[in-house]
Parts: structure tokens; sequence; C-alpha cells
């Protein structure tokens, strides 16, 4: 019998699918949480699934819906990353744009595509660029039980990556948003080259 593996505990019962017995549960825009609950996902391996361009589109109306208290886990990617849950991040296409680079920047900055952003948004949510590159990669291969084979760049593992004309790790973060895919690879062939 093989255990699943969350990012910070072992599951302590048997899966039935590529870990051979539970699925892998997760909440699907867990975007705005109460902060006594961020625990729970790690205690109950629950993987928290959000679009990180919800956030620099609700900074303009969500605080007055809200209500401050409640924006302490609003898009809370940080203190559920710290807590040792596993965050997956998406593009909610064809709601949102599905540019993976507006996601990248709204994880890493939390700000609008202009610059704007405002104190109450809780800055200190922002992930740092490794962490919210996971979020795109290894995270989203594990929730959908293929860490075995993507998720990673690896001998072993296909090759299915997008390469940017910015580079996402060190690019100021108003140039993120402004790049383009310059090659794409699915399973090991080139499907997309830029000339």
């Amino acid at each position: 019998m093989r255990w699943c593996w969350t990012s910070t505990s072992r599951c302590l019962r048997p899966r039935r699918r590529t870990c051979g017995g539970w699925p892998r549960w997760r909440i699907e825009h867990a975007q705005v949480v109460r902060p006594a609950d961020i625990r729970r996902f790690v205690d109950d391996a629950v993987i928290a699934s959000m679009q990180p361009s919800h956030a620099i589109g609700d900074l303009h109306f969500a605080p007055a819906r809200l209500g401050d208290a409640r924006l302490d886990g609003a898009y809370a990617w940080k203190s559920l990353t710290d807590a040792g849950a596993t965050v997956v991040g998406g593009s909610d296409a064809p709601v949102e744009r599905g540019d993976p680079l507006i996601e990248f920047y709204a994880a890493v900055a939390r700000k609008d595509l202009e610059g704007f952003s405002t104190p109450a948004w809780r800055p200190k949510e922002a992930l740092s660029r490794q962490e919210a590159l996971k979020l795109f990669t290894r995270n989203a291969a594990f929730a959908r039980f293929a860490e075995d084979e993507l998720g990673t760049i690896e001998v072993g593992k296909r090759a299915d990556l997008s390469a940017f004309s910015v580079d996402l790790m060190t690019a100021p973060e108003a140039d993120i948003p402004k790049g383009h895919a310059v090659l794409t690879v699915v399973d090991g062939q080139v499907v997309y080259e830029r000339r």
C-alpha cells in the first residue's frame, strides 16, 4: 500500500488513484476563507485552488463588500503557503484572460495591471517568485496526480513547458505582464516558437 504525502504531512488514509486511495480534495476558488480555517487546509490535506488574477480585479470592490475583518482571509496565498497547505494557481479562463504572466504577476505583486494597490489589500499575502512558480507547476501537477510525470523539469518527466520573453525570477514586477511566450513544448515536442 502506498501513502500520499501533502506538502507537510503524511495522509494516514490509503488512496485509490495514483496514490492507492482517497482523491485529493480541493476547494476551488478558495479565495475568501476564515483565518481560523487556514490550518484546516493542512490538517485535512485539502488543496486550496485559486486564480491570482481575481485578486487584482477584486481589489477595487472587495474591501467595501467584505469589510476589513474578512480581508484577513482574502486571497491569503502567503498565509496558506506558510501554514504548509498546497496552493494551486489557475487562470479561470475564459472569465479571466487566461494569461499565465498576468497570473504570476498577480501572485507576486498583488497589484492591478496599472500598479495600483492599497495597504488594506494585505500586501504581506504576496508570494515570493519561487512560491508563485510552484502554484502553476509542481503544485498543479500534484493536484492532478501527475507529480511523477509533470510539474518540474527533470530526467524521466514529460517536457511540458513554456519560455517567456521576460525572466520571471528577475524582471521588475511591472514588466512581467508585458512579456509574451517565445516557446511552448508539450510532451517533448515544440508546438509553438515565436520567430
